[in-house]
């Protein structure tokens, strides 16, 4: 049975991070967010620090309030480029490929 809860974590770990990203990156405070949100800041700066969940509800609401697209919040950590992730990406497959051939092709 798969542990759905190591994904969650996962997922809402992204979820805030790209959050902050796209906050910041248009230059909204959490007040004003907060605001189009119609929640309160405190809400946002929870959310933000990993101490609160939003609702599907409010989740549609700050992609909104960013004009972003929902599935945006969750894909993947916004704040690294794809350039800086296509990098992590290689090292770690030549990382995994080179240790896979000294676990089985060793001489």
């Amino acid at each position: 049975m798969l542990n759905y809860n190591k994904y969650m974590v996962v997922s809402f770990s992204d979820f805030r991070m790209n959050m902050k990203h796209y906050r910041a990156k248009q230059g909204v405070s959490q007040a004003q967010l907060a605001e189009a949100c119609e929640c309160s800041n405190g809400m946002i700066g929870a959310i933000e620090a990993g101490r609160a969940k939003p609702s599907f509800d409010t989740i549609l609401a700050i992609a909104e309030a960013l004009r972003i697209h929902p599935a945006d919040l969750f894909l993947r950590d916004s704040s690294v480029t794809k350039a800086e992730l296509k990098e992590q990406l290689q090292q770690k497959l030549i990382d995994d490929i080179k240790m896979v051939l000294n676990e089985n092709f060793a001489d």
